[in-house]
């Protein structure tokens, strides 16, 4: 079954926001010689096995945990063509709840993209935090956030809630009001302990185990270490 389908030309006479938000999923929506893709979570999880952002198997995780699922949205993110009408349709569900932020905030590194993407989507800045010398997330590079200010927090994937809540302390600590957080997925599979609404795409359960205690281990299924950090465990 595709991934999407062909729905029609917008025209120059009508407003193409308008069109676009009003639209079913699962379209493909051209405004000039661009196309977009809008995602339900089906065709989604597709395209990020597709683009091997989804993995599953046997996986050491940066924590050390082991897990049968693997995420790397990066693999995803790369692709401009996938990134933006996935934060079309984060946009769409924000908007549709009633909120507007003054600014999206992705953390980095995972969440710089889609907050930049989630963004321009709802036509406000976009910045990121990021860890200094310490290991404390903050803003840098001119970045700053204005007391009274509403967030949205973007997020690649929500793993535990943890990071997410302490951009939310850092954001709150400044004055401003956290309003969600928007993700492409979501490993908890909904339960990620947050304080404010919780947008994702996909919702995905992932088991995770202590080394000395995998069911992978023991079927003799051979653990791999994907990921772009060092292993907090292990290094």
């Amino acid at each position: 079954m595709p991934a999407v389908e062909l729905l029609r030309q917008v025209q120059p006479d009508e407003s193409f926001e308008e069109n676009f938000f009003s639209l079913p999923l699962n379209t493909i929506v051209s405004r000039s010689t661009a196309t977009q893709t809008t995602f339900t979570s089906e065709a989604l999880e597709q395209q990020l096995l597709q683009e091997d952002a989804l993995l599953r198997g046997h996986f050491r995780l940066s924590s050390g945990l082991h897990s049968d699922t693997y995420v790397q949205c990066a693999r995803f993110l790369r692709r401009p063509d996938l990134a933006a009408p996935a934060a079309a349709e984060l946009a769409r569900q924000i908007q549709q709840a009633g909120l507007q932020p003054d600014v999206v905030v992705g953390p980095a590194m995972g969440g710089v993209v889609i907050g930049y993407e989630l963004a321009r989507q709802l036509g406000v800045p976009g910045i990121f935090t990021e860890r200094d010398d310490s290991g404390q997330m903050t803003l840098r590079r001119g970045f700053t956030i204005e007391p009274g200010q509403t967030i949205i927090i973007a997020e690649d994937v929500v793993t535990t809630g943890k990071s997410t809540n302490e951009v939310a302390r850092v954001l709150e600590g400044l004055g401003a009001k956290v309003l969600a957080v928007a993700s492409l997925i979501d490993r908890t599979g909904g339960n990620a302990a947050l304080n404010f609404p919780n947008f994702a795409l996909l919702p995905v359960t992932a088991a995770t185990y202590a080394p000395d205690d995998c069911p992978l281990c023991r079927a003799g299924i051979p653990v791999v270490k994907p990921g772009s950090r060092p292993d907090k465990a292990f290094s």
